[in-house]
């Protein structure tokens, strides 16, 4: 009864009101041939169009009326896809321009991405989930998206569902394909082109070869070439009154400077001395709206110097053979490479000067405004500078994919059987272009008498030309490679007579190896680049083993049932460098029941039931601690950590170091899910359904996030350490980003879609809408598994928004040679990230945060195609017809982007696309 006064009548009654108040789907089915086919979610092969799991099929056609020209985009716009990760993040990260998919918000970890039903290496970063960008676009047929837990048959990390890339196959000709798309905005322009050949047809001359090949490149987009990412200086109106948000930072080339006194008891002060000396910021600097009763500090906009789109090259190739040794039996051999290059620009270097007491410039700038009891106790005068005539920090990182994948399918007395073997590579190198410091060379710089940091770029000490250039590294910084070793088998085959007609059963079993290796370049250990923190060096190994069985049982001739069990064991972290296994072996059962009923032929019932389990990424469990980087938000030192050590705290409100570790006392995560779902056709033109989904977690890896670590510091204490600069040596506070077990979290919802298809005396008609409506995305607090939260509609303390309404609405009108289409995207708003304003009518921060009323976002497509002949077609289009901007925002992560969030928002504006394909 709970349940349905939960989920019941309202969930439904809504439900319906959107499929009645939108209408638009999947293509319409065309007649073909009936064949036994295995479907994403199933081991067993069949000729059911509808199963009792929820298979979205995205088509050849639907993917080119998309206008995507990578995979990333075309996935990350699906309705079910909340909580990836996208390219754009590279500005100021080391991810590389890795994308990812996460249905229903679950998260990239918990999506299983799969080529031709097998599975690839994962991302090196993330451990377990899979970069988009290594999937070749050109050889793409389908997709089958699989929106259910589907552990029991897939392996442990298919919590949230599985994303199956179906590549092509026995094809015949050559056809060309070259596209381009140009912003009416500066910036961004893209390019394609590529080439599909195939010879030999399987059936006839009992061979097929494929090659498939795409070169794509894309040029970047500036932060000053659109409105809404041009500063991060941001005045705006709240409620009637005029405020300033202010993400500007306290590096500058007219440096700020903190000094610290011998006295622990004493407070750090910090000032611009260039405002001292001439009363006020430098030009082109702002007054730091975050100042304190310490502090007074002049601040730049460094988030105007930051690429929005980074610009990228990349290359993909995917070959195929297919031998049919008799009519029983094929040979396979699938070979996937790809090639990614992107470069990722963000603001000059922000780095730490000693400043030594008694110096001609601490006497002249800086000595001048203390009081002489503290001239005493000085400790030590940092000045913040940034380094600003060196240009801005590029960091380019070339990613190298190979996937390759040989075997045999056939059939032999009455089993349809599938064995294959996989060798999968991901590798990155990242290496630095620019912007980044010799550290001797810097050093002899800064320690000449005529530097001087607290004068703006330009002055008569600003270093020369000659100087600027001897004094930047450009090298690697740090290689990366997974690399996933596997065999599988699968067999199916009819077993026994049941009313609803024959039974059928799956079996099969896999064993992997993971195996992934980071490390770091020389110069990046021994102090070639200044102030420099290196990222982690590690050799983890595990293996992982598992065997299924799926029974199908048609009881009646509208009713089936069907069930599957399967058991998973994964070692522990072989860790090569610290000579031993880290984690403990770990293992679980899993199983699933389905049902799919008709009562009659235009009515469908499905439903199923679940359970799944996960275990820790490779690098969570082993990791050591090491420098990540900074906090995203900026904090005044909290009083438990100053009353602990004042000296260790950094004067006003700024960011804090961060470190990274693993823990090996991870265990697994594990859920219980179900689905209910139901699937109309009450015309031949008409077609609508809705799938209610829920998933439970316990057990589920986080971590504190740094929002609540710094707001309650004695809670979290063992979360706090201290830093020492590597290029001052002065220590302080730093917090640590580390996983713990102890999460639970709870999401459902409702995938809906329409389709209406109609022909006229004009043309055929087909209008088509689809959607995913949450009702709950709740978890617990890190740290707990009792404190409940929330990002339903609203920033969470996850960083991330879970939309209640996502919908995608699209109508396609064929007439003869030509279809037009138009398409709708939607998500509703959101109550944004809390933020301190400074208002403009006290000209003093506000006590109280504000949080935003984030509006709904909607953009619309458009796409003509145009088929010249039976081997020439056009297509042309405009993405975001009416060049819809992103929404302000005031969040703090998710990169060096302020002002908008790129996830939830076009950030290139309207595009103006236009794609040809030629088959001879």
């Amino acid at each position: 009864m709970m349940f349905q006064e939960k989920i019941g009548v309202r969930s439904v009654r809504l439900a319906l009101g959107l499929l009645a108040g939108f209408v638009a789907g999947q293509a319409l089915a065309q007649d073909a041939p009936i064949q036994r086919v295995e479907i994403t979610g199933s081991s067993i092969k069949r000729i059911v169009k509808e199963g009792a799991l929820p298979v979205q099929v995205v088509s050849k056609e639907v993917i080119a009326r998309s206008g995507a020209t990578t995979v990333a985009d075309l996935i990350q716009k699906l309705p079910a896809m909340q909580g990836f990760t996208i390219e754009a993040i590279a500005a100021g990260t080391n991810s590389g321009g890795r994308t990812t998919a996460s249905i229903h918000g679950l998260g990239g970890t918990y999506t299983l991405v799969l080529l031709n039903g097998r599975r690839m290496a994962p991302l090196q970063d993330s451990g377990s989930s899979v970069n988009l960008n290594s999937i070749p676009m050109s050889a793409v047929e389908r997709v089958e998206v699989l929106s259910d837990g589907a552990s029991a048959l897939y392996g442990a990390d298919a919590i949230a569902g599985v994303i199956n890339f179906i590549l092509k196959k026995n094809y015949q000709g050559l056809t060309l394909d070259a596209g381009v798309s140009v912003p009416t905005n500066p910036g961004g322009k893209a390019a394609n082109a590529g080439f599909t050949w195939g010879f030999g047809d399987l059936e006839t001359n009992r061979f097929n070869l494929l090659m498939t090949y795409r070169h794509d490149e894309q040029k970047k987009v500036k932060a000053t070439e659109r409105e809404f990412s041009k500063t991060s200086y941001i005045p705006l109106n709240y409620d009637g009154q005029a405020y300033i948000y202010d993400r500007t930072s306290t590096s500058g080339t007219a440096s700020n400077v903190n000094v610290a006194f011998k006295d622990p008891k004493a407070t750090q002060i910090g000032f611009n001395p260039y405002k001292k000396v001439n009363g006020a910021c430098p030009t082109g600097f702002f007054p730091y709206l975050s100042n304190t009763a310490t502090t007074d500090y002049c601040a730049v906009d460094s988030a105007s110097t930051v690429e929005t789109v980074p610009e990228s090259k990349r290359d993909t190739l995917f070959t195929s053979g297919r031998l049919k040794i008799s009519d029983n039996l094929t040979a396979f051999a699938d070979l996937a490479l790809g090639r990614f290059d992107l470069t990722a620009r963000i603001a000059a270097n922000p780095v730490s000067v000693a400043v030594t007491p008694g110096s001609a410039v601490y006497n002249q700038y800086v000595a001048p405004f203390l009081s002489q009891a503290q001239k005493d106790d000085v400790k030590t005068a940092t000045a913040t500078y940034r380094a600003s005539e060196f240009g801005t920090r590029d960091s380019q990182t070339i990613t190298d994919v190979g996937h390759f994948v040989t075997g045999l399918d056939g059939s032999f007395f009455g089993w349809d059987m599938n064995a294959g073997a996989t060798y999968s590579k991901y590798k990155l190198d990242e290496r630095y272009t620019g912007g980044y410091l010799l550290n001797k060379e810097f050093r002899s710089l800064i320690g000449s008498s005529s530097f001087n940091p607290f004068l703006p770029a330009g002055s008569p000490t600003s270093p020369t030309a000659e100087q600027i250039n001897g004094s930047i590294f450009h090298g690697s910084i740090r290689e990366a490679s997974s690399v996933l070793r596997g065999v599988d088998v699968r067999a199916s085959r009819e077993l026994f007579a049941l009313p609803g007609g024959a039974s059928s059963i799956g079996v099969g079993s896999d064993y992997r190896e993971l195996h992934q290796v980071q490390t770091t370049s020389t110069a990046a250990k021994d102090g070639t680049i200044y102030g420099f923190s290196p990222s982690a060096e590690y050799d983890y190994t595990r293996e992982s083993a598992g065997a299924f069985a799926e029974l199908a049982l048609p009881v009646m001739k509208n009713l089936e049932l069907t069930t599957a069990v399967r058991y998973d064991r994964y070692s522990g972290v072989k860790d090569a460098a610290a000579k031993r296994t880290k984690g403990e072996t770990q293992s679980a059962s899993t199983y699933k029941i389905s049902a799919r009923y008709t009562p009659t032929t235009a009515l469908l019932l499905r439903g199923s039931y679940g359970t799944g389990f996960r275990v820790a990424d490779q690098n969570d469990i082993a990791n050591t601690l090491v420098a990540n980087g900074f906090t995203a938000g900026s904090y005044a030192c909290p009083p438990a950590l100053a009353g602990i050590d004042q000296n260790l705290c950094r004067p006003g409100r700024v960011q804090y170091n961060s470190y990274r570790g693993g823990n090996e006392k991870l265990r697994p995560e594990e859920s219980k899910q179900f689905t209910l779902g139901f699937r109309l056709e009450p015309s031949s033109s008409v077609t609508f359904g809705a799938d209610l989904w829920d998933v439970k977690m316990t057990n589920q890896v986080s971590s504190v996030g740094e929002i609540q670590a710094f707001a309650d510091p004695t809670k979290y204490r063992e979360l706090f350490t201290d830093f020492a600069d590597p290029a001052t040596g002065i220590k302080t506070w730093a917090f640590i980003n580390a996983p713990i077990n102890i999460g639970k979290a709870h999401n459902r919802g409702i995938d809906w879609d329409l389709t209406v298809g109609e022909k006229y005396s004009f043309g055929k008609m087909t209008i088509n809408a689809n959607g995913t409506h949450m009702l709950k995305a709740s978890y617990t607090l890190p740290g707990s598994d009792t404190e409940w939260t929330d990002s339903m509609d609203k920033y969470g303390i996850d960083n991330q928004v879970t939309f209640r309404d996502i919908i995608k609405v699209g109508v396609t009108l064929e007439t003869g040679p030509m279809t037009n289409a138009l398409t709708l995207n939607y998500r509703n708003g959101y109550t944004d990230q809390a933020a301190t304003l400074y208002s403009v009518a006290t000209k003093a921060n506000t006590t109280n945060q504000i949080r935003l009323q984030v509006p709904s976002y909607s953009t619309l497509d458009y796409q003509g195609k145009f088929a010249i002949s039976k081997m020439w077609e056009v297509r042309a289009g405009i993405k975001n017809l009416t060049d819809k901007e992103p929404p302000l925002t005031l969040r703090t992560s998710s990169g060096h982007q302020v002002g908008y969030d790129a996830r939830y928002a076009d950030t290139m504006g309207r595009t103006v696309y236009v794609n040809t394909s030629y088959k001879f």
